[in-house]
């Protein structure tokens, strides 16, 4: 077992670091479309699927209450959290559609979508960015593997290079944190 968890690690390690590293100024320019978004009275929203549902809720948590900075809330909204919207949508049309009626009633040209998918290949995902672009929405996606058809859709495009779901996970919040972190400073601290 102690084999597991050190390979686990290891992996991990080297796969954050080689993903922060090459996207490093990919995540300088989303940090800075994203305060402009916030400073400018629009928001950002975030989708995605499982584990990636997750990242979306627990990274507009830290927009919207506190990153590590005391500052005021920060508008971001995650696509993933009511489920009577998402239930009713799928239900009466598709599950492909949760998020994009979503973007389509709360999405506004200037505000920002982070859709989020370990694989780029979720269909709803897709159908979420497709709707934004029309919207005039500023789409960046965090992706792994090779980015799927997700990464040829959006603006800016974070793939983890990664066929393991879970490091792709781990990158993912990793990069999910630099740029509350960013975010804080370009807004809170730059100036």
């Amino acid at each position: 077992m102690k084999d597991i968890i050190e390979k686990a690690l290891s992996e991990s390690l080297k796969i954050k670091e080689s993903f922060i590293r090459k996207n490093a100024s990919l995540l300088i320019r989303l940090a800075e479309k994203i305060a402009t978004a916030f400073t400018g009275d629009r928001k950002l929203m975030l989708c995605g699927n499982g584990g990636s549902a997750a990242d979306a809720q627990h990274i507009a948590a830290e927009f919207v209450n506190r990153f590590s900075l005391e500052r005021p809330p920060l508008p971001a909204l995650a696509l993933t959290t009511d489920t009577s919207i998402i239930t009713a949508i799928g239900n009466d049309y598709s599950f492909d559609d949760v998020f994009s009626k979503q973007i389509k009633a709360l999405g506004n040209e200037g505000d920002i979508l982070l859709a989020i998918s370990t694989s780029g290949r979720s269909k709803n995902v897709l159908s979420a960015t497709r709707d934004a672009r029309q919207r005039g929405i500023y789409v960046a996606g965090l992706m792994g593997r090779d980015g799927g058809e997700l990464k040829g859709l959006v603006d800016l495009a974070l793939v983890v290079e990664s066929d393991v779901t879970a490091r792709i996970q781990e990158s993912h919040i990793l990069a999910g944190h630099i740029i509350c972190q960013l975010v804080d400073y370009i807004i809170f601290q730059r100036h």
